[in-house]
């Protein structure tokens, strides 16, 4: 079982999960939600089965609130896949979304391993709302442009830094 967060780069993520057989995909992502989807009707038989996890959407069609919260604890997943709006020692994993923010713990919590996607753009930027130190991350992914210093800081920080990309 994968839940895979909002965003466009856990969006990418997900397009590549569409062929895995036996895959149940959990997501909180009205474009995941209908990426899944639509595979399955263009007769994808390995389209993994879909949980959504219901709630309101936000203006990045991610699916918080209360019902999603509700929803995100009575399951269990092994690996969540998700993205940031930002990225700092600091601040950890962030958004300018409060409700995103709760729901992105939640799922989190939910989790036996967190993924997280974010391109070097994300680093240094803060929003609004914490949802993540960076020791809560099983394995950060991103691109090779990001800065040495920040590799530094994600090496040290947690739990294991792949840099994708030639």
């Amino acid at each position: 079982v994968v839940a895979v967060g909002a965003g466009t780069t856990a969006f990418a993520v997900a397009r590549q999960l569409l062929d895995i057989p036996g895959l149940t995909l959990v997501t909180n992502s009205l474009p995941v939600a209908d990426l899944v989807r639509t595979a399955a009707e263009n007769g994808n038989g390995n389209a993994p089965v879909l949980l959504l996890t219901g709630g309101t959407p936000t203006p990045s069609a991610a699916l918080v609130g209360p019902l999603a919260d509700q929803a995100i604890r009575s399951l269990h997943v092994d690996v969540l896949i998700m993205g940031a709006h930002g990225v700092s020692e600091r601040a950890g994993l962030t958004t300018p979304n409060l409700a995103e923010a709760q729901t992105n713990r939640t799922l989190i919590a939910s989790a036996r391993r967190v993924v997280v996607v974010a391109d070097h753009s994300k680093w240094d930027v803060v929003g609004l709302s914490a949802f993540a130190t960076l020791p809560e991350i099983d394995c950060f992914v991103t691109d090779r442009a990001l800065a040495p210093a920040a590799q530094l800081v994600l090496n040290e920080t947690t739990g294991q830094l792949v840099l994708a990309g030639t």
